[in-house]
């Protein structure tokens, strides 16, 4: 994986504008559709949004797993947000979570501001693209 970043352009924080991923025969892309702030029961443990955000990348982390793949491997994530204003304000929590589970990976991003979500707890969901490479 390559981040596309222009010489004369000023550097992102905490994603990259653009992923060139290399495709080899035995490559495997890994879609995730989108998770939200819920366990593995369906049950939201937490309405803060930096512990939502936590359970959603802990979702994603073990679906990846489940397709051979990594939070390394993660070269899209896009975010749909109910409130924008709650989701700046969470930036140190939800920073210190996609630390811990995805690292210091920044794979392209994208973040919408959403009416609403189909789940009525939810905050936030997010979807991921993996790219595993061939063995």
């Amino acid at each position: 994986m390559k981040i596309l970043q222009p010489p004369d352009w000023m550097a992102p924080r905490g994603y990259s504008n653009g992923v060139l991923t290399e495709m080899q025969v035995g490559s495997k892309i890994v879609f995730v559709g989108g998770q939200v702030g819920w366990n593995g029961q369906q049950q939201f443990e937490s309405d803060d949004f930096a512990d939502q955000v936590r359970q959603a990348l802990l979702n994603i982390v073990q679906i990846l797993a489940e397709g051979g793949a990594k939070p390394e491997h993660i070269v899209r994530m896009t975010w749909y947000v109910t409130d924008k204003n709650e989701y700046v304000a969470a930036y140190p929590g939800i920073g210190k979570h996609y630390r811990e589970l995805i690292g210091r990976h920044f794979p392209a991003m994208t973040a919408v501001e959403v009416a609403d979500l189909v789940e009525d707890r939810a905050k936030v969901e997010i979807e991921v693209t993996a790219v595993v490479p061939a063995q």
